[in-house]
C-alpha cells in the first residue's frame, strides 16, 4: 500500500534544490570539459578527471588533476571559469540576477531557497541583499582584474594580460584557486613566482579576504559610513579572520624563515609577504606562493587546522567558519572561567547556535577524518599528505601537497564528493538527505553524566 506521506516527504526542500541545483551544475560543466573543444592535445578528457574537475570549479575549490593552463583550451578554461562564478556567488543568486533584469518577480520558495543558500536566519531583505552581492563581486572583480592587467602587462602581451587579469580576479575572489600560469612558470606552480611582487600579493590577499569574509559583512562595511554600526555577527567575523591572518603569518614566518627549501635565501621582505599570503590562502583560496611539498611539516599542519576553519558564513569559501570557530573558543574559556554563558562584545549567545556549532564540527571532523582514512587505505602516499588533500577538499582550500594529480580513480571520486559537501555544507546535506523532522510532543526526564 503505498504510503501517503511519502510524496511530502520527498518533496524538493530549500536544502534539497540547492543539493540538486550544485549536482546538475557539476555534471553539465563535466560534459562540456569532457569535450575535445575543452582540451589542447584535442582528445577527451576522461569523465572521472572531468567530473573532479567540474566538480572542484563549481565548488570554489581549486583541486586539479590537470594543469589548468597547460592543459585545457580558453574554451575549457571559459567553462571552469563560468562554473567558479556560478559556484562562488551560488546559482540561485545569478537566477535571481535574470530574474531582476527582466522584471520577474520573486516568488516565496524561491526567497527561501536563497535565504538557505545566503545562510540567513531570515528571509527579510534577501532579494536586496542578492542585489548588493552582485554589484559587490563586479565592482571587485571588476577592480582587480585592472590591477591585475597593468601588473601582467609588463610580463606578456596585452591581450593575454587582459584574459589572465579578467580569469584571476574571479578566481580569487570566489576563493578558487585555480591558475593561468602553467605555460609561463610551469605546470601547478601557481603564484611563485610572484611570491615577493607587492601588488599581485595585495590585490590576491585583498580578493581572497574580501570574498571570505561574506556578502553580509561586505555590506555592512559598505554601509559603515552611513550607519556606523556593525552587527555582532559582522564584529566576530571581522575579529577572527584578522587575528586568524596576523597569527597564521607568525607562525609560517617562524616555521619557515630557516627552511633552504622555501624562505630561507629570500630577503627578508618577501619573507613578510610569502608568510601573509600563505596565511591567508588557506582560508580558503588555494593559491600558493610558497611550494606546499616543500614547507616543513609543521607548517603544513597548521595549514590543515587553517584550512578546517575555513571562511565566514554567507561568503564564497568553505570550512567549519570562522563563526563556529568563535563560538568553540568561547565556550571553552566560557567552561574554564566557571561563566553560563558565552558572551560576544557584551551579547549573550543563544544555546542554539552553540549546539549548532559543535554539531558541525563533528560533522565535518567525522568527515575528514573518514575520508583521511580510506585515503589512506586506497592510496600510497604519506598519512599528513592525505590529511592535508581531505581537509584542502572539504574546506574548498585547493592547496595540495601533490597528492592530487595521482589520486586512484576510488580517490578522486571520494574528494569530489568531499568537495560537494565542503560547499554545501554538512548541516545543509544532512538537511537534505534526512528525512523531514517532527515536533516532539514530550521531554524526558533530565539526567546527568559524568564528564572529565
Amino acid at each position: 500500500m503505498r504510503d501517503p506521506n511519502k510524496k511530502r516527504r520527498w518533496r524538493l526542500t530549500p536544502p534539497r534544490v540547492l543539493v540538486c541545483g550544485f549536482a546538475f551544475i557539476i555534471l553539465l560543466g563535466a560534459l562540456l570539459l569532457m569535450l575535445p573543444i575543452s582540451n589542447a592535445d584535442g582528445k577527451s578528457l576522461s569523465f572521472i578527471d572531468a567530473l573532479f574537475t567540474a566538480t572542484s570549479a563549481a565548488c570554489v575549490t581549486g583541486l586539479v588533476v590537470v594543469d589548468t593552463g597547460t592543459h585545457f583550451t580558453m574554451f575549457g578554461q571559459i567553462v571552469l571559469l563560468t562554473l567558479i562564478q556560478l559556484g562562488g556567488l551560488g546559482f540561485m543568486t545569478m537566477a535571481t540576477m535574470f530574474a531582476i533584469a527582466f522584471r520577474k518577480k520573486i516568488s516565496l520558495r524561491e526567497r527561501l531557497i536563497l535565504q538557505e543558500a545566503m545562510n540567513q536566519g531570515t528571509m527579510e531583505g534577501i532579494v536586496r541583499l542578492i542585489r548588493k552581492v552582485i554589484g559587490y563581486a563586479l565592482v571587485i572583480e571588476g577592480a582587480a582584474a585592472l590591477l591585475f592587467f597593468v601588473r601582467f602587462s609588463y610580463d606578456m602581451p596585452i591581450g593575454q594580460a587582459v584574459y589572465y587579469g579578467i580569469f584571476h580576479a574571479i578566481s580569487l575572489f570566489n576563493n578558487a584557486g585555480f591558475d593561468l600560469f602553467g605555460p609561463i612558470t610551469g605546470p601547478f606552480s601557481s603564484l611563485t613566482s610572484y611570491v615577493g611582487d607587492p601588488i599581485v600579493n595585495l590585490v590576491a590577499m585583498f580578493l581572497i579576504i574580501s570574498g571570505g569574509i561574506g556578502f553580509i559583512v561586505l555590506s555592512e562595511l559598505y554601509d559603515y559610513r552611513r550607519t556606523r554600526r556593525l552587527s555582532l555577527h559582522s564584529k566576530v567575523v571581522l575579529s577572527t579572520t584578522g587575528f586568524l591572518i596576523v597569527v597564521g603569518a607568525v607562525v609560517i614566518f617562524i616555521f619557515e624563515f630557516t627552511n633552504t627549501k622555501t624562505m630561507a635565501n629570500m630577503p627578508l621582505m618577501d619573507k613578510i609577504w610569502a608568510s601573509f599570503f600563505q596565511s591567508v590562502s588557506p582560508r580558503t583560496a588555494g593559491a600558493n606562493s610558497l611550494n606546499i611539498p616543500d614547507m616543513r611539516q609543521a607548517s603544513q599542519f597548521f595549514i590543515v587546522i587553517l584550512m578546517f576553519i575555513g571562511a565566514s558564513p554567507g561568503s564564497t569559501g568553505g570550512g567549519i567558519k570562522t563563526t563556529t570557530f568563535s563560538i568553540l573558543i568561547g565556550a571553552v574559556l566560557a567552561m574554564t572561567r566557571g561563566k553560563e554563558d558565552i558572551v560576544m562584545f557584551k551579547y549573550r549567545l543563544a544555546k542554539d547556535r552553540i549546539f549548532k556549532a559543535v554539531t558541525l564540527t563533528l560533522l565535518a571532523l567525522g568527515l575528514v577524518l573518514s575520508v583521511s582514512m580510506i585515503l589512506s587505505t586506497t592510496e600510497d602516499q604519506e598519512f599528513l599528505a592525505i590529511l592535508f588533500e581531505a581537509t584542502s577538499a572539504f574546506g574548498t582550500v585547493g592547496l595540495s601537497m601533490g597528492v592530487t594529480p595521482e589520486l586512484s580513480a576510488f580517490g578522486k571520486v571520494l574528494i569530489s564528493l568531499t568537495m560537494f559537501a565542503g560547499r554545501l555544507g554538512p548541516l545543509t546535506l544532512a538537511y537534505a538527505l534526512g528525512p523531514k523532522s517532527e515536533r516532539e510532543l514530550y521531554r524526558h526526564p533530565e539526567g546527568k553524566i559524568t564528564i572529565g
